[in-house]
This record gives C-alpha cells, structure tokens and sequence, in this order.
C-alpha cells in the first residue's frame, strides 16, 4: 500500500469507478468496484513510481495529510 492521496469517484460516463492519484501526474486506475479501482490504483502507482525510476525522472514524496491551524 503507498501512502499517495487516491480519489476514487463514479464515472456516470462509463459506468465504473475511476481512481485518481493526484500527486502523480495522469496516475489513474478503475474498478467495477471501489476496491477494485484501490487495488488497481495501487498497482498504477507502483507502475508509475517503476518508470519514473527507469527514465532517471523524480518520483515525488506523498505529501499526506495536513493540519491547518488559524
């Protein structure tokens, strides 16, 4: 499991869930289900992260959840 944002969402359009990795750039997955789209955004990652290594690209850090104070 990596620890980068995934926005799962229902595509009206075609019919199936869509998983977003925003930190990523064009990262995206999709699922019958809203964990198969999980399951399948995960290996998106790993995919993506793989290339990036290979073409000597940066992979960014996730950048987590943030706790804004007033």
């Amino acid at each position: 499991m990596h620890k980068y944002e995934i926005i799962i969402y229902w595509s009206k359009e075609d019919q199936i869930f869509v998983a977003e990795v925003p930190e990523l750039a064009g990262c995206m997955a999709h699922g019958s289900t809203q964990e198969t789209a999980l399951r399948a955004a995960n290996e998106a990652i790993q995919l993506w992260i793989s290339t990036a290594k290979e073409f000597g690209d940066p992979v960014p850090e996730p950048k987590g959840h943030r706790l804004m104070l007033a």
